[in-house]
Parts: C-alpha cells; sequence; structure tokens
C-alpha cells in the first residue's frame, strides 16, 4: 500500500531511450512517476504531449518525469517517435511495478472484465518517499496541475 511519506517501491525498468531506469537512482530530484494504460490510444496520447510540453518547466523544477506503461519498449519507441515524446518511457510487460505501486486494476469496459493500469501519478520526494499520489487521473490539465503544485512549494 503507498503511504504519502513512505519510501516509494523502487525498481528497475527497461527505458524507450535505451538502457534502464532505476528509481533509487534519481536521490536527489523529484520524481513524477506517472502510470498509463496504453500508447497511443487517445487519453494516453493526451497526456503524454502536455508532459512533454510541460518538460522544460518540470526541468526548471528539477523534476523528472517518469512514465510507465505495459507496453514494449519497441512500442514506447514507436509512440515516442509519433508524438516527440522527450522524456523516458519504461516498459512494465509483466505489470510488477504497476502492482507495486497498485495501479494494476479490475477494469471493465462494455461489460467485459480485464485487468490494467489505473491512470495513476505519484510524485516522489528527492529522498525517495512519496510526497503525494492521484489515482484514476483525467489526462486534460494533469501535466500543468502538477507545474504549479512544484512551483508552489
Amino acid at each position: 500500500m503507498i503511504e504519502k511519506g513512505k519510501p516509494a517501491p523502487d525498481f528497475t525498468l527497461p527505458s524507450d531511450q535505451g538502457g534502464s531506469v532505476t528509481l533509487s537512482e534519481l536521490r536527489g530530484r523529484r520524481v513524477v512517476l506517472y502510470f498509463y494504460p496504453k500508447d497511443d490510444t487517445p487519453g494516453c496520447t493526451t497526456q503524454a504531449c502536455e508532459f512533454r510540453d510541460a518538460l522544460p518547466r518540470f526541468d526548471e523544477l528539477d523534476a523528472v518525469v517518469l512514465g510507465v506503461s505495459p507496453d514494449s519498449v519497441d512500442s514506447h519507441g514507436k509512440f515516442r517517435d509519433k508524438f516527440d515524446l522527450t522524456f523516458p518511457l519504461l516498459a512494465d510487460e509483466d505489470h510488477t511495478v504497476a502492482e507495486a505501486y497498485g495501479v494494476w486494476k479490475e477494469k471493465n469496459m462494455y461489460g467485459r472484465k480485464y485487468m490494467g493500469v489505473e491512470r495513476s501519478t505519484f510524485l516522489i520526494a528527492e529522498d525517495g518517499t512519496v510526497l503525494d499520489f492521484w489515482r484514476k487521473v483525467k489526462p486534460k490539465g494533469h501535466a500543468e496541475g502538477l507545474v504549479e503544485l512544484l512551483a508552489s512549494g
């Protein structure tokens, strides 16, 4: 169970930018860790493009943005190239990290039940603890709201 003030679950995942990213290696910077269901779908594209557009402001605030979904590194690369995404997209194909963060959930679409990612964002402090988190995120305007929150404190 994720709780504010508690350590964020550490992980290492492959990145669309080559190599892998380990959360604990980003200590000293704030991390915006967002989980999204699927590359190149309408809501996920809106969210990713808004993070892309706000990235210079996140950089000014010394915050790293990481996107995580169960899609493959190849899928992430196509998504990145299509929309000129400039932050790492991490492949959680076995959804281990999504499970650790409590965002791997049963979903229901048109009466069909399946397991998938609940769109969620976690703000992780410089010391690796969870500052805050949001579940069932609405993609539009979310990145801007996070920038404003980081800038205010």
